[in-house]
């Protein structure tokens, strides 16, 4: 067995929206959040999995109440965290704030650091970020929470997508999201604004495939594509909220992942190319998985850019490393290598770490 100690953090489940879904719910519908009831169930599975080469693997949920977690990452001094969270307490905009955390405690983790969570959270950054660097993304434009949008400057082409600036998992995308005039953009804009309280990205919706590239190190594995046949006509061609959260809704029956995409060698190679020049241009590390759609002339522009991708064994992510030939054991512990080479180029000893923990537990102490 690895003497090598593995702490797993996690957040707790938890929300904070009355209305996830993106669009005004019927009378008496239940309000889903994007709570995941199963996670318990998948990080004690991660755990059993890493205890298979790991002698100590330990677990950790994180809330507010963050002295608790501090002091009990101090206590336990881990060689590396595996680190699982995105919010707390439902709040994303904390993702990256932890993962600087366990930078100030000089705590080799997983996944990506803090700039690049936060980066990547705030879609106008992730715009300006890529497009600066030559990486093709559709056109777009902020709208400012409660601002009003005018008309004649609109410089965008309708149809168009409005997502949320600080969000992920789809919260807040409906077929409301997608609109083809400036009355349905006012009204949608209203809506999201007294719903979610923050700014809404406006971006042209491209006509083309969805398709999405999974990294793993520096390695893009199978390409995987949306395919929506079956879904009823006036829908729009969009992952929406229900797609990935609402199991009986009509999105998620006709929104379905083909993997691999069958698309072109030619195709192949751009969106791979790509797909790598927007993990670096994020500066992204480990794993992450970015989002495309092709333009009517059938070239790819990255839509969105997902660190620390979900990993529960049904994801995406996992689906793309299955068909690469990679278990969900190989995938897990090849996250941990990453983080444990890392820790042993750092140069610093196992006992230089732990003393710089317990330094900071006695100061907590004091």
């Amino acid at each position: 067995m690895r003497p090598e100690k593995i702490l797993i953090c996690y957040n707790e489940p938890a929300g904070i929206y009355d209305n996830y879904s993106g669009k005004t719910q019927a009378s008496g519908t239940a309000m889903e959040d994007s709570s995941d009831p199963g996670l318990m169930t998948q990080v004690s599975e991660i755990q059993k999995i890493l205890q298979q080469q790991f002698l100590q693997v330990e677990c950790l949920p994180f809330s507010r109440d963050f002295a608790r977690a501090l002091r009990r990452i101090l206590q336990l001094a881990p060689d590396i965290i595996l680190n699982f969270v995105e919010a707390l307490e439902g709040d994303t905009n904390f993702e990256g704030h932890i993962a600087g955390a366990f930078e100030i405690l000089d705590i080799e983790f997983t996944g990506n650091r803090a700039l690049t969570l936060g980066n990547c959270l705030n879609k106008l950054k992730t715009k300006q970020i890529l497009r600066a660097l030559g990486v093709r993304s559709p056109k777009y434009m902020l709208a400012r929470l409660n601002g009003k949008i005018d008309a004649a400057a609109l410089k965008l082409k309708f149809p168009l997508i409005l997502k949320l600036n600080k969000e992920d998992a789809s919260i807040g995308i409906s077929e409301s999201s997608v609109v083809h005039d400036f009355q349905a953009l006012q009204a949608q804009l209203d809506f999201l604004f007294g719903n979610y309280r923050q700014d809404v990205l406006i971006e042209e919706c491209l006509p083309g495939r969805e398709i999405s590239a999974a990294i793993l190190g520096d390695r893009v594995l199978p390409l995987s594509e949306i395919s929506y046949e079956g879904l009823p006509e006036h829908l729009p061609r969009i992952v929406t909220y229900e797609a990935k959260w609402s199991l009986h809704s009509t999105y998620y029956k006709y929104t379905t992942p083909v993997c691999p995409a069958v698309i072109d060698r030619e195709l192949q190679a751009l969106i791979e190319k790509t797909a790598l020049a927007a993990f670096n241009a994020l500066d992204c590390r480990d794993y992450a998985r970015v989002d495309f759609r092709l333009s009517q002339r059938n070239i790819p522009h990255v839509v969105d850019v997902n660190p620390n991708p979900d990993l529960s064994p049904e994801a995406g992510f996992i689906r793309s490393a299955s068909h690469a030939g990679l278990s969900y054991e190989q995938v897990l512990f090849a996250l941990v290598d990453f983080a444990l080479q890392r820790s042993s180029a750092s140069g610093r000893s196992t006992a230089e770490r732990r003393k710089h923990l317990e330094m900071y537990l006695q100061e907590l102490k004091a």
